[in-house]
């Protein structure tokens, strides 16, 4: 297992690591099990020691450059003499169990690597994977809220919305077990199952209790709603599922069925993401042509473009998406795309910056290891990591900065400073500017200082109103998609 898994790492991830630097943070796991224990690099040597005094020796020399498959092997050798010695030495890990010292070792290693790559158990690779191969739900999600576990969403046409079931209901009980609101990871697994069994929840309502059994079913989470307003289509997307794709297509077909809107908004604030197919899948909906984004990574085939394939349910009307600092992932592939290619304009603040993808793989113990393996670029070059995607009208620094960058757009296409005498300031145009001319890797404070443009918070009021604004006045929308993509 150990072998595997660090081939993986030799050879994918993005970070090139030394294997002596992985076997020393691997060690440090078990530090972080038991204090006592503390692994030491010295000279030509790594040693394990308990309490300063050493355990297990072993030289460096094997642990360097070689090709990712030697490497790993010695050093999956390395670590399991370590670990093993460790065992013996330290009753702290024999309490905690081989998964917990395993589980640890990765646990330090991805601190040094990346945010993302992470070591998955045994237990939790095989609920995930019952749940990608069919498990069943009830159509409804929990969360807490106010000191109570209730029903935030119910999706239309499942068991719960069938059976009456509002969100807003607090969950009390299921099958006659207590829930609290400490009790969410437990609600979830005693809410799932397999299709066709049933469960009774126990709910409260308006001061009054009842009992509701439900069957489940394979329901399909509802990641996309629309409504019209204002002559406009407002379609938000809660994430990016299997069926996004499919939703938004019928939620775009619907919407210009009888009368085409003026313009369509998409909003992907507090979208955290989800499948990246579906987020290629969802910018194609509105390009024609051209690039949607790419990959790059240390590894041959991390090197990936992907491409639209020339369709616009749009039908060439204006599109502004609204982003906040929680929108992540896919959502920001999906902004990316649209104003790279002067499809929309975007109204928020900075993005999370979370641009990279992960390789899952299984590994001989049932567990599985996943590993960022590739990075987003935009179709311009500029990595999405770190820097997240900026808005044009920047909301988050309050109304006059927005007021400003409306009217600064309002002046038309090709303002900014310094064109021509008596020009209108856009306030992020400068800050795009530099976005697109920079090239991983991306220094800290550089991203730090573009990303204060207009930092990352969360949605506001505004935000409705800035992209009514840009359908309503042309000029400014024209200016608006000139400014996000030159």
């Amino acid at each position: 297992m150990l072998a595997e898994s660090l081939h993986l790492l030799l050879e994918r991830h993005l970070v090139r690591a030394a294997p002596a630097d992985l076997a020393l943070w691997s060690l440090r796991g078990l530090g972080a099990i038991d204090p006592r224990i503390e692994p030491l690099r010295r000279g030509a040597e790594l040693r394990l020691t308990v309490e300063d005094q050493p355990i297990a020796v072993a030289p460096l020399a094997p642990l360097g450059p070689r090709e990712p498959a030697g490497a790993a092997s010695a050093l999956a050798a390395a670590l399991g003499g370590f670990y093993e010695a460790g065992w013996h030495a330290s009753p702290a890990l024999r309490r905690a169990g081989v998964e917990r010292l395993i589980a640890s070792g990765f646990e330090e290693v991805f601190n040094h690597l990346d945010p993302y790559s992470r070591y998955v158990t045994p237990a939790e690779a095989r609920a995930a994977r019952e749940r990608r191969v069919g498990q069943a739900g009830l159509g409804l999600r929990v969360a807490v809220q106010r000191d109570a576990l209730a029903v935030v969403s119910v999706a239309p046409g499942g068991p719960a919305a069938l059976a009456g079931i509002r969100t807003g209901d607090q969950l009390l009980a299921v099958e006659d077990r207590r829930i609290g609101p400490r009790d969410p990871g437990l609600a979830a697994s005693l809410l799932e199952g397999p299709e066709g069994t049933s469960v009774r929840l126990t709910l409260l309502r308006a001061g009054r209790t009842r009992d509701v059994t439900l069957l489940r079913d394979l329901v399909p989470p509802v990641s996309v709603t629309a409504q019209r307003r204002d002559e406009i289509l407002w379609i938000r997307l809660s994430g990016f599922s299997a069926m996004t794709e499919r939703q938004l297509t019928a939620a775009l077909v619907d919407g210009f069925a009888e009368r085409p809107p003026r313009g369509v908004v998409l909003d992907l604030r507090e979208n955290r993401g989800g499948l990246l197919t579906q987020a290629v899948a969802v910018a194609d909906i509105f390009l024609v042509e051209g690039e949607v984004a790419r990959t790059q990574g240390r590894h041959p085939d991390a090197a990936r473009r992907y491409e639209a394939s020339g369709r616009d349910l749009a039908q060439g009307r204006p599109v502004v998406v609204l982003v906040d600092g929680r929108t992540a992932s896919a959502a920001e592939i999906v902004a990316m795309a649209l104003s790279e290619r002067r499809r929309a304009a975007v109204v928020g603040s900075a993005t999370q910056g979370k641009g990279l993808i992960q390789l899952i793989a299984p590994l001989p113990n049932e567990a599985e290891i996943m590993v960022s393996w590739s990075q987003v670029l935009a179709p311009s070059g500029w990595p999405l990591h770190g820097l997240g995607v900026l808005p044009v009208v920047c909301t988050s620094l309050g109304p006059e900065i927005m007021a400003a960058g409306l009217t600064g757009l309002g002046a038309g296409p090709g303002v900014g400073p310094g064109v021509g005498p008596g020009a209108v300031m856009v306030p992020m145009a400068a800050a795009l500017d530099r976005k697109r001319a920079i090239r991983t890797p991306v220094p800290a404070a550089e991203a730090a200082a573009l990303r204060g443009a207009c930092p990352p918070a969360e949605g506001r009021a505004g935000d409705l109103a800035a992209a009514r604004a840009l359908i309503e006045d042309p000029r400014a929308y024209a200016a608006a998609l000139a400014t996000m993509g030159r």
